[in-house]
């Protein structure tokens, strides 16, 4: 598990390796990550965006931006938590993701919080496959 904090805000990163949705032959890795938000501020917040940077085992990086995540942008008082679950696929076996979500607290400020920088790693990377 990955976690970081900015302005309170909590984000950790539960990645996992989709095998049933990988094709390693044809060079498709598939990972899942679980994301949640704990918001541990005095402040009401909204996630407006995020930007991910993903880079994979080639050194190849993509850039993603949009609205929201999973089609929402959550809305979070203080003490909430949100969890979405959503996926990457690769043509490498490894790589890695970090990025940011912009926010909005009450006050019509906005502010990015960081995601942790985490790895995508098949599990037990010596096992045979017969």
């Amino acid at each position: 598990m990955y976690r970081t904090v900015t302005r309170q805000i909590a984000v950790r990163v539960e990645p996992f390796y989709l095998d049933d949705r990988s094709e390693p032959a044809e060079n498709r890795y598939v990972w899942a990550y679980r994301i949640t938000i704990d918001n541990q501020s005095d402040d009401f917040v909204q996630l407006l965006s995020r930007h991910w940077r993903i880079t994979d085992a080639a050194g190849r990086v993509e850039e993603v931006q949009g609205d929201g995540v999973v089609g929402e942008q959550p809305e979070l008082n203080p003490g909430d938590s949100y969890q979405y679950t959503s996926g990457c696929p690769l043509t490498t076996p490894s790589g890695i993701m970090s990025g940011r979500y912009t926010m909005r607290n009450e006050h019509g400020e906005t502010f990015d919080i960081a995601i942790p920088t985490f790895s995508l790693d098949i599990p037990d990377r010596t096992r045979t496959v017969n």
